[in-house]
């Protein structure tokens, strides 16, 4: 496994050892010992399996504290772009974003880290995986922010409006959770 550091202060791309012939491919998703050896080493408590159409938009979405909650996210159909988002005030990139393709093809994978915005465009009809470090989904510290947050200024790979689910849309600015 190969880690390549990103802007995001904690984020990285993982790129999996791939061993392919004419009968198919085989590899690692997850190997605690190699993301030890890389510096992830969050305990994983929740696998989440997540299927969209082309054109939907997931995001930006994350757990607050206590239950902040890390991802590692990988795409087994089709190929979406995968956005993270640093909403912590003490990081050298508060503030930022980076996005990457993700595909079914290459098996790269995105490291979010807690704390963090995660959300997704999906650029064909595409399967996602994602572990969850640190915490289990928690309803009570469930949140987000719009997609389209003047503040981040998230330059998403629109092919046309994206299609939002209703909480999505009624999603606050980024600004509105921080006015404290």
């Amino acid at each position: 496994m190969h880690k390549i550091e990103t802007p995001i202060a904690g984020a990285f791309v993982i790129e999996p050892k791939v061993f392919g012939d004419d009968r198919g491919y085989f590899y690692e998703s997850f190997n605690r010992d190699k993301f030890v050896a890389l510096g992830i080493t969050d305990d994983f408590v929740q696998d989440n399996h997540s299927a969209s159409q082309q054109g939907v938009l997931r995001g930006m979405h994350f757990q607050t504290a206590p239950r902040q909650m890390s991802k590692l996210v990988r795409c087994t159909r089709g190929r979406l772009f995968d956005v993270v988002a640093d909403m912590r005030r003490d990081s050298p990139s508060f503030g930022k974003w980076y996005g990457v393709e993700l595909d079914a093809i290459d098996k790269r994978m995105l490291y979010v880290p807690a704390g963090c915005a995660h959300g997704f465009y999906a650029l064909t009809d595409c399967e996602l995986l994602y572990k969850c470090g640190h915490s289990t989904f928690s309803p009570e510290h469930d949140a987000g922010f719009t997609w389209d947050d003047p503040d981040f200024a998230i330059d998403w790979p629109l092919s046309g409006p994206p299609t939002l689910s209703a909480r999505d849309q009624a999603q606050p600015r980024f600004a509105e959770l921080t006015a404290t």
